[in-house]
This record gives structure tokens, C-alpha cells and sequence, in this order.
């Protein structure tokens, strides 16, 4: 049963990713704007990717038995992967269609793309709680797709704000 729930999720969660990078692409050459059917869709598609995940991890066919502190540093990732992303989420309030001024306040005043960031934190965490063996190698591909909309996003702003240069000097990430 693990065996099919596993090949299910990682299925679940390629298709989701090749979705995410296509919309990213479309958004990017403005074929499509965000919108709230296009939230809606984005919204789903993120809930399956991460729940997939979950599950992908936790069913993983090959797994290695790792010390406690190894998997408490993973679950330490997700945690705080998940704290980075809701101090972001609270400050932008919204996932897809932000129209306002370049946030720098808060996790921005450090970190550029702290939702980003947060989803690799738990791309790397959650394989290595479980000692999932292929799931931590699928996270290179997933974190791969991650940096490609951080780059995408990064163009969007700098073609939007003139101090985007400035303040990518003071921020990592």
C-alpha cells in the first residue's frame, strides 16, 4: 500500500510542478494576469503539491533510519520553513495578485522571497525527518522549479520598482 502511495504522490507532485512552472511562464510573458480564478487554481495546485509531498515523504520506498537530532534538525527546517512563510503571508496577504509598493518591512527587511524560501526549507526538511531517499533527491528538481519562479519574480521587480536594485543589496535570498 505504501508502495502505491508514494508512486501516487510523486506523480501528484510532478504534475503539480510542471502546472506552477507553466503558470509562472504564462504570468511571466503576460498571457495570463493573476485574478481570483487564477488564485483559486494556484491555491489547489499548491495544497495538492504540498500534501503530496507529505505523503511522498512519509511513503518513501527507500528510506534510511537517521539519528533523532538529524531528523529534529529536519522537522526544525519545515518549522521554521513554515514560520518564514506565514510572517511573509501575513504581510502581503495574498499569494498571487499583490498590485501594492515593494514590501521591505518585517521578513522583507531581510529576506526577499521568504514564501520561497520557506517552501525549500520544507523541500529539504520534510525527506530528511522521514529518511526519505528519493524524496530528498526529487527535492533538488522541486527546489530547481522554486529558484526558477524566485528568478522570474526577480525580473518582475526589477521592472517594476527602480529601488529594487538598492534593496536586493540589503536582503539575501
Amino acid at each position: 500500500m505504501a508502495e502505491k502511495i508514494f508512486l501516487i504522490a510523486v506523480i501528484v507532485c510532478i504534475i503539480c510542478n510542471i502546472i506552477r512552472f507553466i503558470y509562472e511562464i504564462l504570468k511571466h510573458k503576460k498571457i495570463i494576469k493573476a485574478n481570483q480564478f487564477t488564485l483559486v487554481i494556484i491555491f489547489t495546485n499548491m495544497a495538492l503539491l504540498w500534501v503530496s509531498w507529505v505523503l511522498l515523504c512519509a511513503n518513501d520506498i527507500h528510506r534510511i533510519e537517521l539519528t533523532n537530532i538529524i531528523r529534529y534538525i529536519g522537522i526544525s527546517f519545515v518549522g521554521i520553513g513554515l514560520i518564514i512563510f506565514l510572517m511573509a503571508l501575513f504581510l502581503i496577504k495574498t499569494f498571487e495578485s499583490y498590485e501594492g509598493d515593494l514590501i521591505t518591512k518585517g521578513i522583507f527587511s531581510k529576506i526577499r522571497h521568504p514564501m520561497y524560501l520557506g517552501f525549500i526549507l520544507w523541500l529539504i526538511g520534510l525527506p530528511i525527518y522521514f529518511g526519505a531517499v528519493y524524496a530528498f533527491i526529487l527535492a533538488f528538481v522541486f527546489i530547481a522549479n522554486v529558484l526558477f519562479w524566485r528568478y522570474l519574480e526577480e525580473k518582475e521587480l526589477l521592472e517594476r520598482f527602480s529601488s529594487y536594485i538598492d534593496y536586493k543589496k540589503t536582503t539575501i535570498f
